[in-house]
């Protein structure tokens, strides 16, 4: 991933440093079990566990000889270890521990993601509690609605990311397994046993049954949830950029002192980093395919998963953690002008009354269609001559002749809409 959109601590996860330090923790722990069972000699793992260590660019080097790269682990680790190095790495093959470091590599990142899912959890919950009673236009097909308050559009999220939540946690627990069983699954060099003593020390689970690799499914599993995240992301990143634009302007991207908005024109505040989180999901959900493919392998193993593996999983994962943290920031320093909400809610001239007008006259013994007809009229008229809607409804001889001038007047009361929020918070919060 290139530096722009990486961080620090969820990188370096994914470097070969960190990688190594795993590959050679699962060997050391095999090396335990099989000496506790008197399979290699104590006075070897006291050895072993002393001198085993490696070089990442050692390691680089005579993987460029031999061409596979724990082989190129292996033949460093002997190199420092000496004669008792035979005892490392006997009864297993790569995948036990390239998959079972794989499952450590991701639980660890899961951990970060699941604490910058819970922080931005917190925020838009604050948002949602701190705005409940900001009234503002609701919008469907962008076009103005009825009225709705801007913390029930956070509440929303809340409930969305809380759910996301939910998700990846599930998605730990189905890759944290550990496979430590052979050639091709089937233990004939290895006692069942050492993987009990490895997954318990890794606090994994066991694969219950593994060929040679831990099954795929999990794995797409994972990144599916990392592709819904990135599109509710995505979804919140939208709803800010077009509450942003120019004839909106009900919330706006923080704008630092000396930032600028265009090299051409020195007026514009861009919502640029909503617009960069709506491209970095595309990436994201991008990756779910290649992990769903993944699944399908020939027989017990091949190695067609590898390379989607060592390219989009850390990739992945570092995109959705740095997207989790920019909205995070987005979210805390979001500017919120009610001002432009009370004053978009009065540019509809009532009109998001129309619903309850047209609910009026249908008990008014009318057909439901002859009110739709009646209140249609009366609203395109406000529309385009950008007039008052309810003064339009007490000139209209079809609506005096059904409604009284004060029936009129008690249908466009605006707390009307909101007589349930406290109902919807409650339900949402406890």
């Amino acid at each position: 991933m290139i530096p722009r959109y990486k961080r620090k601590e969820i990188s370096e996860i994914w470097e070969a440093e960190n990688k190594f330090k795993i590959w050679l923790k699962i060997e050391l722990l095999i090396c335990e079990a099989l000496a506790e069972k008197n399979k290699i000699p104590k006075k070897s793992l006291a050895v072993i566990k002393e001198k085993a260590s490696f070089n990442v660019n050692r390691i680089d080097q005579i993987e460029k000889e031999v061409k596979h790269d724990v082989i190129a682990f292996l033949t460093n680790i002997a190199e420092n270890v000496g004669e008792d190095s035979r005892f490392i790495h006997k009864g297993v093959t790569s995948s036990d521990i390239i998959d079972t470091a794989f499952s450590i590599q991701l639980k660890q990142s899961c951990k970060i993601l699941k604490d910058e899912l819970k922080e931005l959890i917190k925020n838009i919950k604050f948002k949602a509690i701190k705005y409940k009673s900001t009234e503002c236009i609701g919008r469907s097909h962008g076009i103005f609605a009825e009225p709705t308050t801007f913390g029930l559009k956070m509440l929303g999220r809340f409930c969305e990311f809380e759910r996301h939540l939910e998700r990846l946690s599930y998605a730990e627990k189905q890759i944290s397994v550990c496979s430590i069983s052979g050639a091709v699954g089937t233990y004939s060099n290895i006692d069942p046993s050492i993987e009990n003593y490895v997954a318990k020390k890794l606090k994994l689970n066991n694969e219950k049954v593994s060929t040679q690799i831990i099954p795929r499914d999990r794995h797409a599993f994972l990144f599916s949830t990392l592709a819904l995240i990135a599109s509710s992301i995505e979804n919140l990143a939208i709803e800010i950029r077009h509450l942003h634009r120019s004839e909106v302007r009900e919330v706006e991207e923080f704008f630092s002192k000396n930032q600028k908005g265009s090299s051409a024109m020195p007026h514009k505040k861009n919502p640029v980093l909503s617009e960069n989180l709506t491209g970095i999901a595309r990436v994201i959900r991008s990756s779910c395919i290649p992990f769903m493919e993944n699944i399908s392998l020939w027989h017990e193993r091949d190695i067609s998963h590898s390379s989607v593996e060592r390219t989009l999983a850390p990739d992945t994962i570092v995109l959705c953690d740095f997207a989790l943290n920019r909205m995070n920031n987005i979210i805390k320093n979001l500017v919120i002008n009610k001002k432009m909400m009370s004053a978009n809610l009065k540019k509809t001239n009532g009109l998001y009354n129309s619903q309850r007008v047209m609910l009026k006259l249908i008990q008014k013994n009318i057909s439901r269609e002859k009110a739709y007809r009646i209140v249609q009229r009366v609203a395109l008229k406000s529309w385009r001559e950008n007039s008052d809607f309810k003064a339009l409804l007490k000139k209209d001889k079809e609506v005096k002749s059904l409604l009284r001038l004060d029936e009129i007047n008690k249908l466009f009361d605006l707390n009307y809409f909101f007589k349930n929020i406290n109902t919807i918070y409650k339900r949402a919060l406890g």
